[in-house]
């Protein structure tokens, strides 16, 4: 088909010089078995499952410590105000918990920035929203399942355990990643295909749209493209800041579950790790039952316009959760402000976070069907701004909660939610005059 094609153009496009009949061509044959879109299922999803464990370990080290976040203060004096959030085993002060936070985050951000862009090289976008949805259970589920694992290690070792712990995560990962992880990046795959030829026999081989520019320009281009989609694309901008407020919601809401549950309510550190999983199951739900309707609603729309799609068919779901995350924060902040019982709360947990992965998939599936070829950085443009809100906004949270209370505290998010709640709306009938309006040459 003449969209998957062009979907598959390489990235960085930009021909030095013109086409010339001495240069022998190479591309992917039809069922060609190098081609990552015709690998077996079992190959692709090992593919997935690796991303998606990578993906898991940042968000899973940004809230595993939480549980211990007392006995850090303790053991390096410092304060409440001043914990930092990824520390390391080792760290004898707070200036190197901090070097190593900064440390971990940007290795730790691999799996995250890359994971749509390889789920792109190896899916047809009729079929990618279902697998996506799995794959973006990784960097979801890390908030969630930390807080659990690190009170248990917390309450029977010490905090510096559940640096150890991650350790040994990681380095499980990435042997799992050497062996079974395999590159699935078009230009790539067939630039080591003209250099094999080109030893064999010495000719001038190519592949289509090959960049032959200067290594450090490309480079640049490269670093600025996220930065120049996220801020000339009122689209990406708009549901950028959208899944921003999300995550600025969910750690706040994280990392304030243990003065909540373990203050207000008496829980001891595992029993508070355990109530991270209403938001948990929340995510589970969409997965199973919301995420792989993206895909049907998406062809179904296709379907109706004459097997044209649009990157728009993949808002619609997105209008459940735009409904979702306003009335549970609302239902979470005014039942924890008047002490209902615990249980009533945390399902309102389990509603945010289905309203959290309906919003999350349906932006990703829709970053990666409008820049095609770009996905990897729309998706890292995103990512880029989700995670400095979700970094800075809870460090004020405990600050408004205190002045105002849990109601109207958390309420303030409600609010903010329903500012952003007819976006998904309104792109699914405007977005295409806005890209018209809006292109530009990446």
């Amino acid at each position: 088909m003449a969209g998957d094609t062009n979907e598959r153009a390489p990235l960085l496009h930009r021909p030095s010089r013109d086409e010339s009949e001495d240069r022998q061509i190479i591309d992917f044959t039809e069922n060609d078995s190098g081609n990552p879109r015709t690998w077996a299922k079992w190959k692709k999803m090992t593919n997935v499952a690796v991303i998606a464990l990578m993906s898991i370990l940042s968000p899973l080290a940004s809230s595993m410590f939480t549980p211990g976040m007392d006995q850090i203060a303790k053991d390096l004096n410092t304060t409440q105000d001043q914990k930092p959030m990824i520390p390391t085993a080792l760290s004898p002060n707070v200036e190197t918990l901090v070097a190593m936070r900064t440390l971990s985050g940007f290795f730790g951000s691999v799996g995250i920035a890359n994971g749509g862009g390889t789920i792109s090289d190896m899916f047809l976008p009729s079929e990618r929203a279902g697998v996506f949805g799995w794959y973006l259970l990784g960097p979801l589920l890390g908030p969630t399942l930390g807080p659990l694992f690190g009170g248990l290690i917390v309450q029977n070792l010490n905090w510096r355990w559940i640096f150890w712990v991650l350790t040994i995560v990681c380095t499980f990962n990435t042997i799992l990643g050497f062996f079974f992880l395999r590159e699935t990046y078009a230009p790539r795959l067939l630039e080591t295909r003209c250099r094999k030829a080109h030893e064999e026999d010495g000719g001038d081989y190519h592949f289509p749209g090959e960049d032959e520019g200067p290594f450090l320009p490309k480079i640049g281009n490269s670093m600025l493209r996220p930065l120049k989609i996220l801020f000339t694309q009122p689209i990406v901008l708009t549901m950028a800041a959208y899944q921003a407020v999300i995550f600025g919601t969910m750690y706040s809401l994280y990392t304030n579950m243990q003065e909540i549950y373990g203050g207000q309510y008496g829980f001891n550190t595992t029993q508070v790790g355990l109530l991270y999983l209403g938001p948990g199951i929340g995510f589970l739900l969409a997965v199973w039952f919301i995420v792989p309707r993206i895909d049907t609603v998406y062809n179904k729309f296709k379907e109706r316009n004459k097997g044209v799609a649009k990157p728009e068919y993949r808002l619609p779901l997105a209008n459940i959760g735009a409904v979702l995350l306003p009335i549970s924060l609302l239902w979470f902040a005014w039942t924890v402000e008047y002490h209902v019982h615990w249980a009533v709360t945390i399902v309102a947990t389990g509603f945010y976070g289905l309203g959290q992965v309906t919003i999350f998939n349906t932006a990703q599936n829709y970053y990666i069907d409008a820049f095609e070829k770009y996905a990897a950085s729309a998706i890292a443009a995103g990512a880029v701004f989700r995670s400095i809100v979700g970094g800075v906004v809870p460090l004020f949270v405990p600050a408004l909660l205190r002045q105002v209370g849990y109601g109207w505290g958390f309420s303030v998010f409600a609010f903010i939610s329903i500012a952003l709640a007819p976006a998904p709306l309104l792109f699914q009938y405007f977005g295409e005059d806005l890209r018209t309006r809006f292109a530009i040459d990446l």
